[in-house]
């Protein structure tokens, strides 16, 4: 699978990668983009063997918020439903496993993960990439993974966790600092079998009592500012992990949405809040913004009209590309910009030049920041 495997090679300069979920972790970790997010009681089956939604590259099937827990039991078939008939259509030639997004599924808690792998066969397995682990902690978390390694060794295959930091412990600032701390602790033993980190911005804004209107970003709510911060204080050092950002709750959905004019630039236009689209796709656009300015990458979606817009943004300009390319290549010191308009200082650049290398691998290199308009089409 590739993103924007939809658009035609001539809008990139360099293309992005194949990739799936056997592909290098160092990699694959960036390659999750739009993940959307379901209740496990969806079908989604004929959607994914029509390929109804070319651009999406990885689903979560969710047993706890989006699911009611009366509806889990059937959550669980409708999942196991989904395996079974997915791995007879790839056997039968129906579709191809490259066309198979990534299948993840967003556990309730640590004993109905355990129900719910309990039933797995190997074949389904095979199609699993990730669990999404909820309100991860100090406390479930090093359960939850304890629990993960023995699948992976059981099956002898490669299926990876997504702890979701989204508790009380770590939105209150008395208990964050240890939190995180503790919950790091966890995630390094288990380094080999982390995927991702997702974040909860609606349960943080919930724990204060608030939310972000259309015409707001996640940043804009202090106290869940303050939480995202200290997460990717403590979690992007090094690019040690990958972090995605939280999810935009609001959709305006049109068969065929089309901008009023075509600015060319999105930064510009956003940040000057000149009206693209319209409030909840403009207001999408003003987040992830922000959210590649900070280091996430990838973000949470509920509606498949987002996912050209998250996994456009990631896409990465041929300025900055030769940036990054010029760093990596360079031993040492400063050096003038191809463009020569700005300073690279190869050490303090490094890890930044580094993350931009791996998103130009995921979701390709465009030509000038105009061009992110035509991966919206």
């Amino acid at each position: 699978m590739r993103h924007h495997n939809y658009q035609p090679s001539s809008k990139f300069i360099h293309k992005p990668v194949e990739f799936d979920k056997y592909t290098e972790t160092s990699l694959l970790k960036y390659c999750l983009g739009a993940t959307m997010y379901m209740p496990g009681t969806k079908d989604f089956l004929e959607a994914i063997l029509s390929r109804k939604y070319p651009g999406l590259t990885s689903l979560v099937l969710c047993f706890e918020d989006a699911c009611r827990l009366e509806d889990v039991p059937a959550a669980e078939e409708n999942s196991l439903h989904l395996l079974e008939k997915l791995g007879k259509a790839i056997a039968d030639g129906v579709i191809s496993k490259e066309y198979v997004p990534l299948i993840i599924f967003r556990v309730r808690n640590l004993d109905q993960f355990k129900h719910f792998a309990s039933r797995l066969k190997k074949e389904h397995v095979s199609l699993i990439t990730a669990f999404n682990f909820p309100k991860f902690s100090m406390e479930n978390g090093e359960a939850y993974f304890e629990y993960l390694q023995k699948l992976n060794d059981q099956f002898g295959e490669i299926i990876y966790g997504m702890p979701i930091l989204e508790s009380r412990a770590m939105a209150y600032i008395e208990t964050r600092q240890a939190e995180l701390s503790g919950v790091k602790q966890i995630l390094d033993r288990y380094k080999h079998l982390v995927l991702n980190i997702r974040v909860g911005g609606t349960d943080w804004s919930s724990v204060f009592g608030v939310r972000r209107g259309i015409n707001y970003t996640i940043y804009d709510i202090l106290p869940v500012a303050d939480c995202l911060k200290d997460v990717l204080n403590v979690f992007s050092r090094n690019n040690d992990y990958c972090v995605s950002g939280p999810v935009w709750e609001y959709f305006r959905a049109n068969k065929r949405m089309k901008f009023d004019h075509m600015p060319q630039s999105i930064n510009a236009s956003i940040f000057r809040r000149e009206p693209i689209i319209n409030d909840a796709v403009d207001g999408l656009l003003r987040e992830l913004i922000q959210d590649r300015a900070n280091g996430f990458v990838g973000k949470t979606i509920i509606h498949p009209t987002h996912i050209p817009y998250v996994n456009g943004m990631l896409s990465v300009t041929q300025e900055v590309f030769n940036d990054a390319i010029q760093i990596l290549n360079a031993d040492g010191g400063v050096v003038k910009s191809e463009q020569s308009n700005k300073m690279n200082e190869i050490g303090p650049h490094k890890m930044w030049a580094q993350k931009i290398y791996m998103r130009s691998l995921a979701y390709g290199v465009i030509r000038d920041e105009s061009c992110y308009t035509q991966l919206f089409l």
